[in-house]
């Protein structure tokens, strides 16, 4: 799956885990941060696709990674607190590790061929 499709499929899933926390669990603030970080990940891919110069879409992509390592911390802060259980942070901390593997190895070819 390309690393576009992918990280679209988890700002959904993590929509959905926001508005399950915010619902089901009566919890605003981590749910906001990780719905914040967690769907700036995709979006700056999709920004970085048109970016103005290799340097742009280096410098998108790497901000991309450092939201989708700060979505990590949150699934982290989630689990802890007991706020999700043990099988859904699996999933989906899963899903945001082949990411954060798929964005370094994009940082990495780009700097390459920079």
């Amino acid at each position: 799956m390309f690393l576009r499709d992918k990280s679209y499929k988890f700002a959904i899933r993590v929509v959905k885990l926001s508005q399950f926390l915010q619902i089901d669990k009566k919890e605003f603030v981590l749910s906001k941060q990780i719905l914040r970080s967690g769907t700036a990940v995709g979006a700056l891919i999709r920004e970085a696709e048109f970016g103005q110069s290799t340097a742009d879409f280096i410098n998108k992509m790497s901000i991309s990674l450092k939201e989708a390592n700060e979505t990590d911390y949150w699934l982290h802060i989630l689990k802890d607190t007991d706020y999700i259980e043990l099988n859904l942070f699996e999933s989906l901390e899963s899903d945001c590790k082949e990411i954060i593997a798929m964005l370094i190895a994009t940082v990495k070819t780009a700097k390459l061929r920079k």
